[in-house]
């Protein structure tokens, strides 16, 4: 026989504690409820239909409807047709990633451990230009580059660029691009990271005649990995997919595996293609991420 918790006079009797364990142990999934709902709506749904797309006739249009002739053939064909924008696509958002390193990480720790009173300040610069239009920075940077600007004219005549040099429609200008406009993806996170680092760590390895760069190596980098692990990832996850910046910065010549993607879907309307070039570069940035974390670790990351 159960027993209820005793009450006081006037007061009713508390739920059996069995009840009480039951409903507490279902609110973590009422609550992930809403949520799960929402991916399963929009996210789910579409991901089954643009699986079913890429197996589409590529014979078919849209004028005439596409019938469902499961064929897998098509990702061969776009491998075969399109593997120089997919390599391009990961080129670009490496040399991105390596040069964003190179800001980014000095940035977020002279932010998080030498700014004092002006880190707030220096952080909302950093968030700021997130705050425009992603075509518009990119526009900006159109204009800054263009072969008539101060910049490009300044290169002259310093002779860093030659009289009839240009940066705009360079792969330069695409590379550029992509690290202006995901850089704040990564000093973020690492700022995240470095502001709780210690200093009376690095003090204690200065103490045990450990050089800067022995300092550096053996403690500030390892406790910032989680925040250089996660801002890796978001800004080469949005990087690798963008077709804005090559659009706008480069020629054809520089196409990005996500102009191809928006020419099937919007210009040339070839569903099934653009569907299979969809999944091949999720695929491929899925086993990229995955190689990733197993090579980095994921402890303190996922």
């Amino acid at each position: 026989m159960t027993l209820l918790a005793p009450s006081k006079p006037g007061q009713l009797p508390s739920p059996p504690r069995a009840a009480r364990s039951g409903r507490h142990r279902l609110l973590p999934y009422l609550l992930l409820l809403p949520g799960a709902v929402w991916l399963l709506v929009f996210f789910g749904v579409p991901l089954l239909q643009l699986a079913a797309a890429s197996l589409y006739d590529p014979s078919g249009s849209l004028s005439t409807g596409y019938a469902m002739t499961w064929a897998f053939g098509n990702y061969p064909d776009v491998v075969q047709a399109y593997w120089p924008q997919l390599l391009r696509s990961f080129g670009y958002a490496g040399l991105a990633l390596v040069l964003a390193l190179l800001l980014g990480y000095p940035l977020a720790y002279a932010i998080a451990q030498k700014a004092g009173r002006w880190k707030n300040l220096l952080l909302v610069c950093v968030v700021a230009p997130m705050f425009t239009s992603f075509l518009v920075r990119t526009l900006a940077w159109k204009t800054i580059l263009s072969d008539n600007g101060a910049l490009v004219g300044l290169l002259r005549d310093v002779h860093l660029l030659a009289p009839d040099g240009r940066l705009l429609a360079t792969p330069f200008a695409v590379v550029l691009g992509l690290t202006y406009n995901f850089l704040p993806f990564l000093v973020l996170p690492l700022y995240a990271s470095l502001e709780r680092l210690d200093p009376r760590l690095l003090e204690a390895a200065s103490d045990l005649y450990a050089s800067g760069v022995q300092a550096f190596r053996r403690v500030t980098l390892p406790l910032s990995m989680p925040g250089l692990v996660a801002g890796t990832l978001l800004f080469f996850i949005p990087a690798s997919g963008d077709y804005i910046n090559a659009e706008l910065l480069g020629t054809p010549n520089e196409y990005m595996i996500g102009n191809v993607i928006d020419s099937a879907f919007l210009v040339r309307l070839d569903y099934p293609q653009g569907a299979a070039l969809s999944f091949l570069l999720m695929a491929a940035i899925l086993a990229v991420v995955f190689g990733y974390l197993r090579r980095a670790g994921t402890e303190e990351v996922l």
